[in-house]
């Protein structure tokens, strides 16, 4: 998959996930929105109720008083559609009864319409039918309310108790909040002016609006960050699906050049030795098959440390732990690759500092390890190479510090430096060999021995490798 490919769907799925996120907000702005509303028809269909039921009660007290019927009735005609004309009537009276009646009436309720307005609302009433329709139309939420008088432009009854001494300024900074609630209706509007208002406030109304929406806005977050974390493990998988596939495309160039060299030479080498002039001359026969089996053995070496990487990286390699002189295993390494660096004009020191270097190793493997970061110091290193090594002893156990004066490596390169096939960047050149397999190999290795491995590096000024071997010499581990 291209570069480019890569791009384009982390564009797409990036436009996608934010599309998702955005109808998520949307959804539950609109939710929010239409809870508001549909409360707020609720709270005013009932305000509404409240203030009618106030107004039949009080007309109930007339019609009580001049026609005998009780509160009760009044409400059950209303509601069956019958007007206070039709309840004036009563078709069993007389005409001039009927007509002194409603005369009555309308007197009483001229009378009434001049009382104020804490008069003519009953507290014990207006506290029940408030109960009741906020009970009746669905809302259970707490709430503060209040009488307004028109007159006074004071609160003159607040959550059923008359205000005996309303005009307080202290008594009334508390209903500030209370005077600005949308949430009101004029008391007995049928009057030529409306002697007040209710008003009713919901403290925790923003709350109450949003709670209703919590179990969508759970399922919104937690649906969204499934997306968000397969969408981020997706991009994690396809870059590292890209890397690895660079990296065995680089590991596969390299093993063709690798493979291409022996086999070169062992075709020339063969060749040579099929010349007439040279087949009866038995050193140069010699000469060249020593050749042959020279290359022969470099390629099995490199075919077997391919097939033996599968078994590195599942560190199914069997160590055999014995005591071994760690400064003689550098000692050795050091001087088997002293000549290639020489011929770089290039110089190996040596500073082991570190007492009872003695611990329980395998010999072979700690050879190969140390041979393999010598190897990588030289091959990194273009011209005269300065490769040092230190051994220290440290509170964990003994550190064996490798450090070279090469190319070095950048902050992305040391994240990947120990993984299998890596190899750094040199461009398309392949004059640094290898299978990116030996610094796999090291870190698997040492962390079979307990060991750890780590690296410092920066681009142009070289690389040091630092091993700590954990104390396990001989004699302490017989004190164990």
């Amino acid at each position: 998959m291209t570069r480019n490919k890569i791009k384009w769907i982390i564009g797409i799925m990036v436009v996608a996930l934010a599309g998702i996120i955005y109808l998520q907000v949307y959804s539950i702005r609109r939710g929010i929105k239409l809870n508001t509303e549909q409360f707020d028809k609720s709270v005013f269909a009932a305000l509404s109720k409240v203030a009618g039921r106030l107004e039949r009660s009080e007309q109930a007290d007339a019609l009580n008083t001049i026609n005998g019927y009780s509160a009760e009735e009044i409400e059950k005609k209303s509601d069956e559609g019958f007007s206070l004309l039709d309840m004036m009537n009563n078709l069993s009276d007389p005409q001039k009864v009927k007509n002194d009646k409603v005369g009555a009436f309308n007197a009483l309720t001229k009378e009434m319409d001049k009382l104020p307005v804490a008069q003519r609302v009953p507290v014990d009433k207006l506290e029940s039918f408030i109960q009741t329709e906020m009970k009746n139309h669905g809302i259970s939420l707490d709430y503060n309310y209040g009488v307004l008088s028109s007159s006074k432009q004071e609160f003159v009854i607040y959550n059923g108790h008359y205000l005996i001494d309303g005009s307080s300024q202290q008594i009334q900074r508390r209903f500030k909040d209370l005077a600005k609630s949308p949430y009101s209706v004029y008391l007995f509007p049928q009057d030529e002016q409306s002697p007040g208002k209710l008003l009713v406030m919901f403290p925790k109304k923003r709350n109450y609006i949003r709670s209703s929406l919590i179990p969508f806005v759970i399922a919104a977050v937690l649906f969204t960050g499934i997306i968000l974390f397969v969408f981020s493990y997706t991009i994690f998988i396809i870059l590292r699906q890209k890397k690895v596939s660079e990296m065995k495309t680089d590991f596969m160039n390299n093993m063709t050049h690798e493979f291409k060299t022996p086999i070169a030479t062992i075709s020339l080498a063969a060749d040579s030795i099929t010349n007439p002039s040279i087949i009866h001359n038995p050193d140069k026969v010699k000469r060249f098959a020593q050749i042959i089996r020279q290359e022969n053995k470099r390629m099995h070496r490199q075919v077997e440390q391919v097939l033996n990487s599968a078994r590195w990286e599942k560190k199914e390699v069997q160590i055999n732990l014995e005591p071994v002189d760690l400064h003689q295993i550098i000692e050795q390494a050091a001087k088997n690759i002293s000549l290639q660096v020489e011929q770089k004009n290039g110089q190996i020191t040596m500073d082991l500092q570190a007492t009872d270097p003695v611990l329980l190793l395998d010999k072979t493997h700690i050879s190969n390890v140390i041979h393999n970061l010598l190897d990588n110091a030289n091959k990194y290193t273009p011209k005269n190479p300065k490769i040092s090594v230190l051994t220290r002893n440290v509170k964990a156990g003994i550190q064996v510090v490798i450090s070279d004066n090469g190319i070095g490596m950048g902050r992305e390169a040391k994240k990947h430096i120990f993984e299998k096939f890596y190899r750094v960047h040199t461009g398309n050149r392949h004059d640094v060999k290898g299978f990116g397999l030996g610094l796999s190999y090291v870190k698997t290795i040492i962390e079979l021995h307990h060991g750890r491995v780590a690296v410092e590096s920066d681009l142009g000024k070289g690389s040091r490798f630092i091993l700590t071997f954990p104390n396990n010499t001989p004699n302490k581990k017989t004190k164990k």
